[in-house]
C-alpha cells in the first residue's frame, strides 16, 4: 500500500492517518472481538510511529483486559482500534480504512472461539490461540 492511508468512523468524529504500509488483514475470532463487532474482527495494523489521529472528538477507549484497550467512537459506535499495552503497533479495523485498501486477509487467530454459525474456510493460516503470532508491519 505505502504512502498515506486515511480512515474514520461512520460519523467522522474519529479520523486517522497512517504513513507507510499497513499489515495484511487478520481475522480475530476471540470472544471479545466477536462481542465488540457482532461477528469477528478483521484488522490491519500499523506501527504507532506511523499512526496519527487527525480527529478524536468521538474517540473513547475501553479497557477490555489487563493487557489491552479498544478504541471506538462514542457517537456512532464504530469499532476502530485495538491496542496492547507497551507494544509499538495498533490494530485498526480494516473496514474503517477509506477507499480501496489493496490489503488481503492473511489468516485467522483464536479460531477455537469462532462462532458456531460460520466456518473459516478461506485457506489462510489458522491459529487456535494468541495474537502474539500476528506480524507487525515494517
Amino acid at each position: 500500500m505505502g504512502d498515506t492511508t486515511t480512515g474514520s468512523c461512520l460519523c467522522g468524529g474519529v479520523r486517522y492517518q497512517v504513513s507507510g504500509d499497513l499489515r495484511p488483514v487478520v481475522g480475530c475470532h476471540c470472544l471479545q472481538c466477536r462481542k465488540t463487532t457482532g461477528h469477528f474482527m478483521a484488522a490491519t495494523g500499523a506501527k504507532l510511529s506511523n499512526f496519527a489521529l487527525t480527529e478524536d472528538t468521538g474517540l473513547k477507549w475501553y479497557r477490555s483486559s489487563d493487557t489491552a484497550q479498544r478504541g471506538f467512537c462514542g457517537t456512532c459506535g464504530s469499532t476502530l482500534f485495538w491496542q496492547a499495552d507497551g507494544k509499538d503497533y495498533i490494530a485498526i479495523a480494516a473496514g474503517t480504512v477509506d477507499g480501496d485498501t489493496g490489503l488481503r486477509t492473511e489468516g485467522h487467530i483464536f479460531c477455537e472461539s469462532a462462532g458456531d454459525y460460520y466456518e473459516i474456510s478461506d485457506g489462510e493460516f489458522r491459529v487456535e490461540g494468541g495474537g502474539h503470532v500476528v506480524p507487525t508491519p515494517e
